[in-house]
């Protein structure tokens, strides 16, 4: 089988043979990561490129682990200590780096729409969407829901909450599309501040604004970070505020009658939106969902290289 697509811009462009392809390749990588040699030639001689124009740590090195356990060639591109610095626009530099013959590019964007407009002009090398703007952020996406798979066997008919910041939160709209597409019950959960009036009608999932009454609906809670560097205006009164009301905390949690999965994409802003002894408890599989990124990665720019 092949991907249906030449790019990973978005969950939105994948089908449902498309993501389970993913995920089944995914799991024969974590397999070879097991191993004590952990290196695969699958990409040998494929010249991969980085494209951060944003801050990263987690998804940046997991794609350039991903990309080295292949056997690929990487450059990594930083836009502060490049010629973008000095006004170059993003066609340019892509334009400029391709003609060094590079074959793929990963891009982290602060603007929406970023990776589509990649794709546009660059139609023979494939793009994979790192996280553009507040649109969506696929890779995040299919690692959550590869992660959920391992765990609880399963993502059709289990319910999922998404708490936090969901207006601001690319993970969180890549998740929706992927979640409804794979036949999960998909609900968000937070202030009425921080989450679009739109998103019952427009994607078909819940919404709650009682954090307890989502917690004990759901068997898995993805936790998402307030992203304040995003919001243009006060949203709520106090971080503290915040924590208190819709803080997941041990003692949140005590109150169900039932056991959850507990899940966050990073980074963790501890003691606001999740308290350490629950992002570090039993139930967390935080630590899981990183290293499935490495796996989920390999095998979207191996499929992306076969397709290609």
């Amino acid at each position: 089988m092949q991907l249906s697509t030449k790019h990973l811009i978005g969950i939105k462009e994948l089908s449902t043979e498309d993501v389970s392809l993913i995920l089944q390749t995914a799991t024969q990588f974590k397999e070879v990561l097991q191993r004590s040699v952990k290196k695969v030639p699958s990409l040998r001689d494929v010249t991969i490129v980085n494209l951060f124009y944003e801050n990263s740590t987690r998804t940046r090195i997991s794609f350039e682990l991903a990309e080295k356990r292949l056997g690929a060639d990487t450059i990594n591109f930083a836009a502060s200590g490049s010629s973008a610095a000095k006004g170059e626009t993003l066609l340019d530099t892509v334009h400029n780096i391709l003609s060094m013959k590079v074959d793929m590019v990963v891009m982290r964007h602060a603007a929406s729409g970023a990776a589509h407009f990649l794709a546009k002009h660059l139609p023979n090398t494939a793009i994979v969407n790192a996280g553009d703007g507040t649109n969506e952020h696929p890779t995040q996406a299919l690692l959550d829901a590869f992660s959920i798979r391992e765990k609880i066997g399963t993502l059709t008919g289990k319910k999922i909450v998404l708490i936090g910041d969901i207006m601001h939160s690319r993970v969180a709209l890549s998740n929706i599309y992927l979640l409804k597409k794979m036949g999960a019950e998909v609900m968000v959960a937070g202030p009425p501040t921080l989450i679009p009036k739109y998103i019952k009608e427009a994607l078909g999932v819940q919404v709650e604004y009682n954090l307890q009454n989502a917690l004990q609906w759901c068997d898995v809670a993805n936790v998402l970070r307030i992203q304040l560097e995003r919001q243009k205006k006060v949203l709520f009164s106090t971080l503290r505020e915040y924590n208190l009301t819709y803080g997941v905390t041990k003692n949140v949690l005590q109150r169900l009658n039932k056991e959850i999965v507990i899940m966050h994409p990073g980074p963790i802003n501890r003691g606001v939106e999740i308290d350490s002894d629950v992002a570090d408890g039993n139930n967390s599989i935080i630590l899981q969902q990183v290293e499935n990124g490495v796996a989920v990665r390999m095998a979207v720019l191996y499929l992306l290289a076969e397709r290609s």
